[in-house]
């Protein structure tokens, strides 16, 4: 079994190339929740979503998040009320909110209701949050203490982000089947996220990081940061802001207690010694994923890396 710790829009497209490569049967996906947020009375789950979406077919591939085609009606009539629409949810995004929040509702776990969804969408995968309980991320800037969905989506990432906090963590238990996955799987992948915003919740919640330390299977991660930059989102930026440079060296230092494998990118070939002076091995591919074939390749050569390695 592959178990693969995933948040944000790198982790669901590269979870596409795993499942053309891979039997989906044989794969379960542990989500972030820090960013899960309530608009409109609905309870929103924007990483699992985009999970949901990426591997049932849906997902505006364009933006990288919501469903493709989607319209705006209800946004649009709502703020007739008063409502602040600033979070952008479309007609059929809200659809799935609206199920979810009603399961949750009728006293579904965040886990029971996210598996009923995806078997609605027809997604192949074994999708657990990370927990059932209340975990939300919050981001330090210049102006306070802000939501995550605030600085992410209101403020695009404007501004410094001087310190990340998981308001609930300390008290949040691992969901069912977490812990289990971990310490069963063969082979663990970190997705190509930011590991402060979509990682770190999830190595937040108590147990985690020390089941993934203590598990036999071989834990890789890929890198989200390429050249100096995110590929996507403010990684780089954030990185920054805390004091630590944007490589993937960086990125090799906040997984070292628990990680065996990581891949970075053929620009970022020259600090292969530098990673593996932290007792890593270091796989350097191209880990742009602009297309399928190279959403597929990437996949490919992560699923060889965790399973040669003894």
């Amino acid at each position: 079994m592959i178990t693969l710790l995933a948040g944000g829009v790198g982790a669901a497209r590269f979870l596409q190339g795993l499942l053309s490569v891979h039997p989906p049967s044989d794969v379960t996906i542990i989500s972030n929740v820090g960013d899960d947020a309530d608009f409109y009375g609905l309870h929103v789950s924007p990483d699992i979503d985009a999970v949901l979406y990426h591997l049932s077919g849906l997902a505006d591939e364009e933006r990288g998040f919501g469903l493709t085609n989607d319209s705006y009606n209800v946004l649009d009539a709502i703020s007739r009320f008063g409502y602040d629409t600033w979070f952008r949810l479309g007609d059929a995004d809200l659809a799935t909110c609206l199920a979810r929040t009603d399961l949750l509702r009728r006293g579904r776990s965040l886990s029971e209701a996210t598996r009923e969804l995806a078997d609605a969408l027809v997604v192949p995968v074994h999708i657990i949050p990370v927990t059932n309980d209340r975990l939300r991320t919050k981001i330090r800037t210049d102006d306070g203490i802000i939501d995550f969905q605030e600085y992410f989506v209101k403020r695009r990432t404007e501004g410094h982000a001087w310190e990340v906090i998981f308001d609930g963590a300390a008290n949040a238990q691992p969901a069912p089947g977490v812990l289990d996955a971990i310490a069963d799987s063969a082979s663990i992948i970190l997705t190509p996220s930011n590991p402060l915003v979509s990682i770190a919740p999830i190595l937040a919640v108590p147990g985690v990081r020390d089941a993934l330390a203590s598990t036999n299977a071989t834990i890789a991660a890929i890198s989200p940061i390429v050249g100096g930059k995110a590929l996507k989102g403010p990684a780089d930026r954030m990185l920054r802001d805390q004091s630590m440079p944007a490589t993937p060296t960086t990125i090799g230092k906040l997984y070292r207690d628990f990680l065996d494998v990581l891949v970075i990118d053929n620009v970022d070939a020259d600090q292969k010694g530098d990673i593996e002076a932290l007792g890593l091995e270091v796989v350097v591919t191209d880990t742009i994923m602009s297309a399928m074939d190279k959403k597929a390749a990437l996949a490919r050569t992560v699923v060889e890396a965790v399973s040669a390695k003894p």
